[in-house]
């Protein structure tokens, strides 16, 4: 199947659990005419991982879409995502938050944010814990220049997604949680390919889908 059948079948499915669904095709290394053929199947929302690789395409894309970061932020990368990106979906730790409000008025700008929780505490991945998370939401809150949309989880790639299901319905508790005190927190993120069924049935808003809609990665 081709990018465009295969992004309108997955963008079909979610639209059978709900139409509000974010489908967000994750481009990482994939080149931009693959981009381009997303954005033109009905696209509205691209992913990337690397500062660096996102940069060097979206010069060239030509295409209106909002830009998700979805991979771990370096401090040092900070100013350039920033001017990049509408959405930085990972955010784990008040030095990130600072840096990144930081830039955020150095260019005039509100940056969206979403908080990544390690809800699994995997030693391997970003996200801050859930014991810290109250204490980063408050550092959030004071920036003038950040404003949080909600959350965003990976799971742990189990053999059979469906042990994920727990951690997905633990997250949406969450979410729902602070939603209620909240303006502006829209956004749980969490499912990936492997996982995104799963993850929308708990409760999902975002799905940050790449390998069902562009193939395999093109490692170089």
């Amino acid at each position: 199947m081709s990018v465009a059948k295969n992004f309108q079948a997955i963008k079909a499915e979610l639209d059978s659990f709900a139409s509000e669904i974010i489908l967000v095709a994750v481009t990482k290394n994939h080149g931009v005419e693959l981009m381009r053929e997303a954005i033109d199947a009905g696209a509205t929302d691209i992913g990337e991982n690397r500062v660096q690789e996102a940069a060097e395409k979206f010069q060239t894309l030509d295409r209106k879409v909002i830009r998700h970061l979805i991979g771990h932020l370096q401090t040092n990368k900070v100013k350039a995502a920033v001017k990049l990106f509408d959405v930085i979906q990972s955010v784990d730790s008040e030095h990130l938050a600072a840096a990144l409000d930081k830039a955020a008025k150095s260019i005039d700008k509100v940056q969206d944010i979403l908080i990544q929780v390690n809800a699994a505490r995997e030693p391997q991945k970003s996200g801050v814990m859930l014991e810290d998370l109250d204490a980063l939401i408050n550092f959030v809150d004071a920036a003038k220049n950040l404003r949080l949309r909600g959350l965003m989880m990976i799971a742990p790639n189990f053999p059979d997604a469906r042990e994920c299901r727990p951690l997905f319905r633990q997250m949406r508790k969450l979410f729902d949680e602070l939603k209620t005190s909240r303006e502006n927190f829209d956004f749980l993120s969490m499912g990936m390919t492997h996982d995104y069924k799963i993850a929308v049935e708990e409760g999902a808003n975002v799905v940050r889908i790449g390998t069902a809609i562009f193939g395999e990665r093109l490692y170089t």
